[in-house]
């Protein structure tokens, strides 16, 4: 496939689409494309440089007669100016709003430029935003006027055509993970500094929002740690922090639970956990349960959304309805207090993410998308045409 000319644009912040963005655009760069990230601020995982990768970053102005600076104008003036400059080939938007509306405008800017765009479907602008009536025309402007649609889980492309009444194809492009990265091979790097050797650790990372259930985390390591010596790490930041703060002391429980805020890099919490818990009500894809089974650790988790997906029932983890705490500590003790079981469930569990759910795999996907928009051939997984 001839290395083509992509730009990408995300949210910087701590999110399963911006990561899954930044990681997309740095590997269409390792495999010899040209990418250039067109966003507020740079990517929280972008990380180190590559000669492939090019940062514009927007900078808006402010104006006395403007309540709030033109964000959504002049990013679409940036995507313009961009795709012009450099003559891309392809624009991949992550998000509908603000994202593929701007991509629109942009286009619209453009005039005749060839560039096509792709917007890809992360949740929370289709579950979340399109509870806003007055957000729903502007949404479906996003969809209906990009090139090509994608979305994180079959789940969330049949809520999408159920919401907005679309009738164009919708093709599902899982997440995915770095195996060479999230390996259960780092276990032992920070496992002592974090649990003693008779403890199990349960992880939770998330952005700590309502839909989140930081409450039922808690609660199932609660009768975890009733029944066998363990600890809870809780990464991250968000409006239920207070909430899981208050209910840990109100259970007596803050020696064995470790508040470890926002972590950039998690691979070795993740490998250092027994269980990982995911009990959301939402959830369209659930990108931290696949990197916690990458790195050989099974999951417990609500079997709400793109979950099933992912978490393969009864092999890499277990699944209960929202809500059912007793049902997933019970199947969380019943992992742990069984090591056969529970060492071939990390094996299957790093056996599904590196066969199903592996960057090149995801990744020569995308390119295909990209050939059919540009009329070229597809690649394959190690991106030879």
């Amino acid at each position: 496939m001839k290395p083509l000319r992509i730009g990408i644009s995300c949210y910087p912040t701590v999110g399963g689409s911006g990561a899954v963005a930044t990681e997309l655009g740095k590997a269409l760069a390792r495999r010899g494309h040209e990418v250039h990230f067109i966003v507020t601020d740079v990517p929280f995982r972008l990380g180190t440089f590559h000669p492939n990768i090019f940062v514009h970053e927007l900078d808006t102005m402010t104006y006395p007669v403007l309540r709030t600076p033109p964000y959504d104008f002049s990013l679409a003036a940036l995507m313009a100016r961009t795709v012009r400059e450099h003559r891309l080939d392809v624009l991949h938007v992550h998000y509908a709003l603000p994202f593929a509306v701007c991509a629109f405008l942009a286009k619209e800017m453009l005039g005749s430029s060839p560039v096509q765009t792709v917007l890809t479907l992360h949740g929370t602008d289709i579950t979340v935003l399109a509870q806003d009536d007055t957000l729903m025309d502007v949404i479906r402007l996003g969809i209906e006027k990009s090139d090509a649609v994608t979305a994180v889980s079959a789940s969330l492309a049949e809520q999408t055509h159920g919401l907005f009444h679309i009738e164009r194809p919708i093709e599902v492009i899982h997440n995915f993970v770095d195996p060479d990265v999230f390996h259960p091979s780092l276990r032992a790097k920070v496992r002592g500094s974090l649990a003693d050797p008779d403890e199990k650790i349960l992880l939770h990372t998330s952005n700590f929002r309502a839909v989140k259930r930081i409450g039922d985390v808690v609660e199932v390591f609660a009768r975890v740690h009733e029944a066998m010596p363990s600890r809870l790490l809780l990464v991250g930041e968000g409006p239920e922090l207070g909430v899981a703060r208050e209910r840990v002391r109100s259970l007596g429980l803050e020696a064995y639970v470790e508040f470890l805020g926002k972590q950039d890099d998690v691979a070795e919490l993740f490998a250092a956990a027994d269980l990982f818990l995911l009990p959301s009500a939402k959830e369209s894809f659930g990108l931290v349960a696949l990197e916690a089974m990458a790195t050989g650790v099974p999951v417990i988790a609500s079997d709400a959304g793109g979950i099933p997906e992912v978490v393969a029932h009864g092999e890499t983890g277990f699944l209960a309805p929202v809500g059912a705490v007793g049902d997933m500590a019970e199947y969380a003790l019943h992992l742990l207090q069984d090591d056969h079981l529970y060492a071939r469930f990390s094996a299957a569990a790093r056996a599904r993410a590196e066969t199903q759910f592996a960057v090149n795999r995801q990744v020569a996907r995308y390119e295909a998308l990209y050939a059919r928009l540009r009329g070229g051939a597809a690649p394959d997984e190690a991106g030879k045409p």
